[in-house]
Protein backbone atom coordinates (compact mmCIF):
# COMPACT_ATOMS: atom_id res chain seq x y z
CA UNK A 1 0.00 0.00 0.00
CA UNK A 2 1.27 3.19 -0.76
CA UNK A 3 1.98 5.68 2.29
CA UNK A 4 0.19 8.41 2.43
CA UNK A 5 1.29 11.56 4.60
CA UNK A 6 1.09 15.80 4.85
CA UNK A 7 4.14 17.74 4.33
CA UNK A 8 6.55 19.50 2.10
CA UNK A 9 9.17 18.69 0.13
CA UNK A 10 10.49 19.81 -3.56
CA UNK A 11 10.60 17.19 -6.23
CA UNK A 12 14.09 16.98 -7.75
CA UNK A 13 14.71 14.70 -10.70
CA UNK A 14 11.14 15.11 -12.09
CA UNK A 15 9.94 14.01 -15.64
CA UNK A 16 6.55 14.87 -16.60
CA UNK A 17 4.90 13.25 -19.98
CA UNK A 18 2.16 14.97 -21.37
CA UNK A 19 0.49 11.64 -22.80
CA UNK A 20 -2.64 13.10 -24.18
CA UNK A 21 -3.81 16.54 -24.63
CA UNK A 22 -7.18 15.76 -26.46
CA UNK A 23 -10.87 16.67 -25.38
CA UNK A 24 -13.17 14.14 -24.89
CA UNK A 25 -13.73 12.83 -27.91
CA UNK A 26 -9.91 13.06 -28.97
CA UNK A 27 -9.04 14.77 -32.29
CA UNK A 28 -9.68 13.28 -35.37
CA UNK A 29 -13.01 12.95 -33.94
CA UNK A 30 -14.96 9.78 -34.96
CA UNK A 31 -16.69 10.83 -38.88
CA UNK A 32 -15.46 14.18 -38.61
CA UNK A 33 -14.03 15.81 -42.24
CA UNK A 34 -13.07 19.25 -40.84
CA UNK A 35 -9.49 20.27 -41.84
CA UNK A 36 -7.85 19.57 -38.03
CA UNK A 37 -9.99 15.89 -38.11
CA UNK A 38 -7.92 15.31 -41.74
CA UNK A 39 -4.36 17.29 -40.69
CA UNK A 40 -1.49 14.97 -41.20
CA UNK A 41 0.66 16.98 -38.49
CA UNK A 42 1.45 14.96 -35.75
CA UNK A 43 0.65 17.74 -33.06
CA UNK A 44 -3.17 17.51 -34.16
CA UNK A 45 -3.46 13.92 -33.23
CA UNK A 46 -4.84 13.55 -29.61
CA UNK A 47 -5.58 11.04 -27.28
CA UNK A 48 -7.96 11.40 -24.23
CA UNK A 49 -5.89 13.81 -21.68
CA UNK A 50 -3.70 12.74 -19.29
CA UNK A 51 0.22 13.04 -17.35
CA UNK A 52 2.53 10.85 -16.60
CA UNK A 53 4.83 11.69 -13.66
CA UNK A 54 8.28 10.26 -13.08
CA UNK A 55 10.78 10.19 -10.33
CA UNK A 56 13.71 7.66 -9.69
CA UNK A 57 11.60 6.21 -7.34
CA UNK A 58 7.88 7.08 -7.93
CA UNK A 59 5.50 6.76 -11.14
CA UNK A 60 2.18 8.13 -10.94
CA UNK A 61 -0.21 9.14 -14.00
CA UNK A 62 -3.18 12.07 -13.62
CA UNK A 63 -6.35 10.46 -15.19
CA UNK A 64 -6.72 6.88 -16.49
CA UNK A 65 -9.30 7.74 -19.76
CA UNK A 66 -10.20 5.34 -22.58
CA UNK A 67 -6.48 5.56 -23.76
CA UNK A 68 -5.02 4.62 -21.01
CA UNK A 69 -3.61 1.56 -22.52
CA UNK A 70 -1.89 2.97 -25.26
CA UNK A 71 -0.29 5.57 -23.73
CA UNK A 72 1.21 2.87 -20.93
CA UNK A 73 2.30 0.90 -24.00
CA UNK A 74 3.58 4.52 -26.18
CA UNK A 75 5.66 5.38 -23.13
CA UNK A 76 6.67 1.95 -22.44
CA UNK A 77 5.69 2.18 -19.03
CA UNK A 78 6.29 -1.09 -16.43
CA UNK A 79 5.52 0.21 -12.63
CA UNK A 80 3.06 2.40 -12.17
CA UNK A 81 2.66 3.71 -8.22
CA UNK A 82 -0.90 5.68 -7.74
CA UNK A 83 -3.63 7.16 -10.26
CA UNK A 84 -5.01 10.50 -9.16
CA UNK A 85 -8.24 11.48 -10.72
CA UNK A 86 -9.23 14.75 -11.26
CA UNK A 87 -12.93 14.11 -11.89
CA UNK A 88 -15.09 11.54 -12.63
CA UNK A 89 -16.20 11.57 -16.30
CA UNK A 90 -15.26 9.02 -18.57
CA UNK A 91 -12.73 10.71 -20.40
CA UNK A 92 -10.70 11.12 -17.06
CA UNK A 93 -11.32 7.46 -15.47
CA UNK A 94 -12.70 4.86 -18.42
CA UNK A 95 -9.34 3.33 -18.59
CA UNK A 96 -9.04 2.14 -15.04
CA UNK A 97 -10.26 -1.50 -16.03
CA UNK A 98 -5.98 -1.58 -17.29
CA UNK A 99 -4.81 -1.20 -14.29
CA UNK A 100 -5.20 -5.20 -13.91
CA UNK A 101 -2.42 -5.33 -16.05
CA UNK A 102 -0.38 -3.40 -13.27
CA UNK A 103 -1.71 -5.58 -10.75
CA UNK A 104 -0.27 -8.64 -12.39
CA UNK A 105 2.95 -7.09 -12.52
CA UNK A 106 3.76 -5.66 -9.30
CA UNK A 107 1.35 -8.51 -7.16
CA UNK A 108 -0.47 -5.69 -5.47
CA UNK A 109 -3.38 -3.52 -5.86
CA UNK A 110 -3.27 -0.40 -7.53
CA UNK A 111 -4.13 2.79 -5.28
CA UNK A 112 -6.14 5.79 -6.56
CA UNK A 113 -6.73 9.01 -5.42
CA UNK A 114 -9.99 11.04 -5.75
CA UNK A 115 -12.79 13.16 -4.48
CA UNK A 116 -14.99 11.02 -2.29
CA UNK A 117 -17.97 11.80 -5.01
CA UNK A 118 -16.01 10.67 -7.46
CA UNK A 119 -14.81 7.31 -5.88
CA UNK A 120 -18.33 6.54 -5.56
CA UNK A 121 -18.85 6.67 -9.39
CA UNK A 122 -15.35 4.75 -9.70
CA UNK A 123 -17.55 2.16 -7.59
CA UNK A 124 -20.25 2.26 -9.80
CA UNK A 125 -18.78 2.15 -13.35
CA UNK A 126 -16.57 -0.11 -11.99
CA UNK A 127 -18.45 -2.47 -9.52
CA UNK A 128 -16.64 -5.91 -10.86
CA UNK A 129 -13.53 -4.84 -9.05
CA UNK A 130 -15.51 -4.19 -5.46
CA UNK A 131 -17.61 -7.30 -5.44
CA UNK A 132 -17.50 -9.25 -2.09
CA UNK A 133 -17.03 -12.45 -4.52
CA UNK A 134 -14.95 -11.18 -7.46
CA UNK A 135 -14.26 -12.35 -10.81
CA UNK A 136 -10.82 -14.04 -11.39
CA UNK A 137 -8.90 -11.38 -13.22
CA UNK A 138 -11.02 -8.22 -12.49
CA UNK A 139 -8.68 -4.92 -11.55
CA UNK A 140 -7.64 -4.61 -7.79
CA UNK A 141 -8.07 -0.84 -6.69
CA UNK A 142 -7.40 0.56 -3.33
CA UNK A 143 -9.60 3.90 -3.09
CA UNK A 144 -8.18 6.70 -0.93
CA UNK A 145 -9.75 10.12 -0.28
CA UNK A 146 -8.57 13.17 -1.52
CA UNK A 147 -10.10 15.75 0.94
CA UNK A 148 -8.16 18.75 -0.30
CA UNK A 149 -4.86 18.31 1.78
CA UNK A 150 -1.43 18.05 0.67
CA UNK A 151 -0.77 14.78 0.49
CA UNK A 152 2.43 12.44 -0.83
CA UNK A 153 2.69 9.78 -2.88
CA UNK A 154 6.10 7.66 -1.68
CA UNK A 155 8.35 10.83 -2.32
CA UNK A 156 6.37 13.25 -4.05
CA UNK A 157 4.46 15.81 -2.91
CA UNK A 158 0.97 16.53 -4.10
CA UNK A 159 -0.85 19.91 -3.40
CA UNK A 160 -4.45 19.48 -4.49
CA UNK A 161 -6.15 22.56 -6.36
CA UNK A 162 -10.07 23.33 -6.22
CA UNK A 163 -11.89 24.40 -9.41
CA UNK A 164 -15.01 24.17 -10.82
CA UNK A 165 -16.05 22.30 -14.40
CA UNK A 166 -19.44 24.04 -14.95
CA UNK A 167 -21.30 22.89 -11.35
CA UNK A 168 -18.90 20.20 -11.01
CA UNK A 169 -15.57 20.04 -8.70
CA UNK A 170 -12.94 19.23 -10.43
CA UNK A 171 -9.30 18.86 -8.77
CA UNK A 172 -6.39 19.93 -10.02
CA UNK A 173 -2.57 18.96 -8.59
CA UNK A 174 0.71 21.07 -8.00
CA UNK A 175 3.35 18.73 -7.84
CA UNK A 176 7.16 20.52 -7.04
CA UNK A 177 7.40 22.90 -10.12
CA UNK A 178 4.89 21.40 -11.93
CA UNK A 179 1.30 22.21 -11.78
CA UNK A 180 -1.86 21.00 -13.83
CA UNK A 181 -5.25 22.11 -14.36
CA UNK A 182 -7.79 20.39 -17.01
CA UNK A 183 -11.68 20.54 -16.97
CA UNK A 184 -12.07 23.91 -15.42
CA UNK A 185 -13.87 26.59 -15.95
CA UNK A 186 -13.41 28.72 -12.73
CA UNK A 187 -11.21 29.05 -10.19
CA UNK A 188 -11.05 30.98 -6.44
CA UNK A 189 -7.90 33.25 -6.13
CA UNK A 190 -6.79 31.56 -3.73
CA UNK A 191 -6.47 28.38 -5.16
CA UNK A 192 -4.63 29.43 -8.27
CA UNK A 193 -1.81 31.02 -5.74
CA UNK A 194 -0.98 27.54 -5.57
CA UNK A 195 -0.01 27.40 -8.67
CA UNK A 196 1.96 30.55 -8.44
CA UNK A 197 5.98 29.76 -8.45
CA UNK A 198 5.32 27.01 -10.30
CA UNK A 199 8.08 26.30 -14.05
CA UNK A 200 5.62 24.80 -15.83
CA UNK A 201 1.59 25.42 -15.88
CA UNK A 202 -0.36 22.92 -18.24
CA UNK A 203 -4.47 24.90 -18.13
CA UNK A 204 -7.36 23.50 -19.97
CA UNK A 205 -8.77 25.10 -22.96
CA UNK A 206 -11.12 23.63 -25.09
CA UNK A 207 -11.30 25.68 -28.12
CA UNK A 208 -11.30 29.99 -28.86
CA UNK A 209 -14.99 30.69 -28.43
CA UNK A 210 -17.20 30.86 -24.76
CA UNK A 211 -18.03 27.54 -23.18
CA UNK A 212 -20.03 26.48 -20.32
CA UNK A 213 -17.43 24.49 -18.39
CA UNK A 214 -14.25 24.80 -19.79
CA UNK A 215 -11.93 28.06 -20.47
CA UNK A 216 -11.26 29.58 -23.74
CA UNK A 217 -7.78 29.87 -24.90
CA UNK A 218 -7.95 33.60 -24.07
CA UNK A 219 -8.90 33.18 -20.05
CA UNK A 220 -6.40 29.78 -20.41
CA UNK A 221 -3.87 32.79 -21.73
CA UNK A 222 -4.83 34.80 -18.83
CA UNK A 223 -4.29 32.74 -16.02
CA UNK A 224 -0.80 31.62 -17.42
CA UNK A 225 0.32 35.36 -17.64
CA UNK A 226 -0.99 35.43 -14.17
CA UNK A 227 0.92 32.80 -12.83
CA UNK A 228 4.23 33.96 -15.08
CA UNK A 229 5.88 30.00 -15.36
CA UNK A 230 8.95 29.86 -17.14
CA UNK A 231 6.62 27.60 -19.67
CA UNK A 232 2.75 27.39 -19.75
CA UNK A 233 0.92 24.56 -22.01
CA UNK A 234 -2.65 24.87 -23.47
CA UNK A 235 -4.67 21.28 -23.16
CA UNK A 236 -7.65 19.75 -23.12
CA UNK A 237 -7.92 20.96 -26.88
CA UNK A 238 -10.55 20.29 -28.95
CA UNK A 239 -10.88 19.83 -33.04
CA UNK A 240 -12.81 23.24 -32.68
CA UNK A 241 -9.71 25.42 -31.29
CA UNK A 242 -8.17 24.98 -34.99
CA UNK A 243 -5.08 23.49 -36.18
CA UNK A 244 -1.77 23.44 -33.89
CA UNK A 245 0.60 25.43 -36.37
CA UNK A 246 -2.05 28.25 -36.77
CA UNK A 247 -3.18 28.66 -32.95
CA UNK A 248 0.25 28.57 -31.70
CA UNK A 249 1.24 32.13 -33.62
CA UNK A 250 -1.52 33.85 -31.61
CA UNK A 251 0.27 32.47 -28.62
CA UNK A 252 2.37 34.94 -26.56
CA UNK A 253 6.26 34.30 -25.92
CA UNK A 254 6.00 31.59 -23.62
CA UNK A 255 2.61 30.21 -23.96
CA UNK A 256 2.53 26.96 -26.24
CA UNK A 257 -0.39 24.51 -27.41
CA UNK A 258 0.59 21.29 -25.60
CA UNK A 259 1.12 18.14 -28.03
CA UNK A 260 1.03 14.45 -27.10
CA UNK A 261 4.27 13.51 -26.18
CA UNK A 262 5.41 16.40 -24.93
CA UNK A 263 8.26 16.20 -22.37
CA UNK A 264 9.64 19.07 -19.61
CA UNK A 265 12.20 17.85 -16.66
CA UNK A 266 11.55 19.71 -13.60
Amino acid sequence: MVRVKFFNMTNAGMRVTILGTGTSQGVPVVGCRCRVCKSNDSRDKRLRTSVLIQTPSSTVVIDAGPDFRQQMLGQLVEKLDAVLITHSHKDHTGGLDDVRAFNWIQKKPMDIFARVTDLESIKKEFAYAFEKDKYPGVPDILLHTIDGQPLSINELCIIPIHAMHHKMPVFGFRIGDFSYLTDANSIEDEELDKMKGSKVVVINALRQEKHISHFTLDEATEIIRYLKPERGYITHISHQMGLHSEVQDLLPPGVFLAWDGLQEIL
